[in-house]
């Protein structure tokens, strides 16, 4: 298996200084900064590219899942919801929510609901970020 990799420089103090992080691939490159982390600033951070990566890897999973009990998906869409607090005077990841819609013919809501908690306990991603205090599912069929 490949090993993937990404990168990140910060110049300056925590609070005024500013970084950039970009992905080995070369398909994103961002700025980032204390506000855009702590507060509603402009640029990324690395709970977005958390987020991003668990969406991408669950709505993965959910499909293989899907495939493999015989009901091929049309489409898987995620949204991940990384909530980043303060928990004993340290940021900390402490939930995320994964909101997924699926089109899937011929399910029925209960097997698709199987199906999404075993993708999401499968997931590599979900695993990496087991530490996490809870991690949420939120699954509709379409």
């Amino acid at each position: 298996m490949p090993v993937r990799k990404a990168s990140a420089v910060w110049e300056g103090g925590l609070r005024t200084g500013k970084g950039v992080m970009r992905l080995g691939s070369q398909a994103f490159e961002g700025p980032y900064s204390f506000p855009s982390r702590f507060e509603e600033g402009a640029g990324t951070n690395p709970e977005e590219l958390i987020a991003a990566a668990h969406a991408g890897c669950f709505s993965m999973a959910l499909s293989a899942a899907l495939e493999g009990a015989g009901y091929p998906p049309k489409r898987v869409s995620t949204e991940a919801r990384v909530h980043l607090e303060t928990v004993e005077g340290r940021p900390t990841l402490a939930r995320i929510e994964l909101v997924t819609e699926a089109e899937v013919p011929g399910i029925s809501p209960e097997e698709f609901l199987r199906l999404a908690e075993e993708a999401k306990a499968g997931c590599p991603v979900s695993r990496a970020l087991a530490g996490v205090g809870e991690v949420r599912l939120e699954a509709r069929l379409l």
